[in-house]
C-alpha cells in the first residue's frame, strides 16, 4: 500500500489516515487506489471492530488532485478512473458492519466532503472550512456528493452549497448536521478517543445500527423492518449481546 495512506489496526480501532499533507490530501488515482486497498483489508480483518479516518497535515482533504488530471494525456480518461475507484472505495467503506469515526481540520472540499460523509460520527475543528469547490474550476460533484449532501442537509442547503460556494464553519457545520462535534483543536485526537470508546462497548451492535440506517436509504418501509428483525434475532445470540443482557438483568 502506498505511503500515501496509512493503516493501522490497534486495540479493536483500524485507524486510517490520509498522508499526502503536502497537497492537502487530496486524491490522485496512486491515492485512491491505497484507499481501496486499505478499506478491503479493513473488511477483511475480523479484529477491526471500529475505524477511525484522519487526515495528517494542517488540512483534512482538498478533494481530487487538480494538477494530476489537468497533467494526463488523456484528462477524461484520468479523471473517470479516478472517480470511479475512489467512489468504490467510499461505497464499501459506508457499507462495512463497522461505525466510522472522522476527525476533520482546515479544510474538507470536494470530495473530501464524500469521504467525510462516509463516517457516521465526525469531529470537526472549530476553523475548519468546508466547501463544494467544484464550480471554481468548473467542474460538478463526485464520489457520491449530489446522493450524500442533500441528506446529510437537505437540498436547499446542498445547494446553497453547490450553486452559490458558500463556504462553512465547523460551528455552522455542526448547526446544519454535517459534523457531529466541534472542537477548537484535536478534532484526529477527539475522533480516536471516541472509536476506542466504541471498540471498547459493543462494537458489532453499532456496527449493525449503521449498516442499518445507511442501507434504509435504499430500502422500503417493509424491507427495513425485516432487516431489522432478522438482525435484532441475530443479535440476541451473540456473547456481546448475552454479556450486555445479563449485566442488564442482573440491576433489575
Amino acid at each position: 500500500m502506498s505511503d500515501a495512506v496509512l493503516l493501522e489496526v490497534r486495540d479493536g480501532v483500524a485507524h486510517l489516515t490520509l498522508n499526502r499533507p503536502t497537497d492537502a490530501n487530496s486524491f490522485d488515482l496512486p491515492t485512491a487506489q491505497a484507499v481501496t486497498e486499505a478499506v478491503e483489508r479493513i473488511e477483511a480483518d475480523d479484529d477491526a471492530t471500529v475505524v477511525v479516518l484522519t487526515g495528517n497535515g494542517p488540512r483534512f482533504c482538498a478533494g481530487g488532485d487538480v494538477a494530476s488530471f489537468a497533467a494526463a494525456d488523456d484528462p477524461q480518461a484520468y479523471l473517470r478512473e479516478l472517480a470511479d475507484v475512489l467512489d468504490g472505495a467510499m461505497q464499501r467503506l459506508a457499507a462495512l458492519p463497522k461505525p466510522v469515526v472522522a476527525g476533520v481540520q482546515g479544510a474538507v472540499a470536494g470530495a473530501g466532503l464524500s469521504v467525510m460523509l462516509a463516517a457516521d460520527l465526525v469531529v470537526a475543528e472549530r476553523s475548519t472550512k468546508f466547501v463544494t469547490a467544484y464550480a471554481g474550476i468548473g467542474l460538478t460533484p463526485d464520489i457520491g456528493l449530489s446522493y450524500l449532501l442533500p441528506r446529510a442537509v437537505g437540498q436547499v442547503r446542498a445547494m446553497e452549497l453547490l450553486l452559490n460556494g458558500r463556504v462553512l464553519d465547523g460551528d455552522t457545520a455542526l448547526d446544519w448536521g454535517l459534523v457531529s462535534e466541534v472542537v477548537d483543536a484535536g478534532a484526529a485526537d477527539r475522533a480516536r478517543s471516541l472509536g476506542q470508546k466504541l471498540a471498547d462497548s459493543v462494537p458489532g451492535a453499532y456496527g449493525q445500527a449503521r449498516r442499518l440506517v445507511r442501507s434504509g436509504w435504499e430500502s422500503t418501509r417493509a424491507e427495513v423492518g425485516q432487516d431489522e428483525a432478522a438482525t435484532i434475532a441475530a443479535r440476541v445470540g451473540t456473547d456481546e449481546a448475552q454479556a450486555r443482557i445479563q449485566k442488564f438483568l442482573a440491576k433489575r
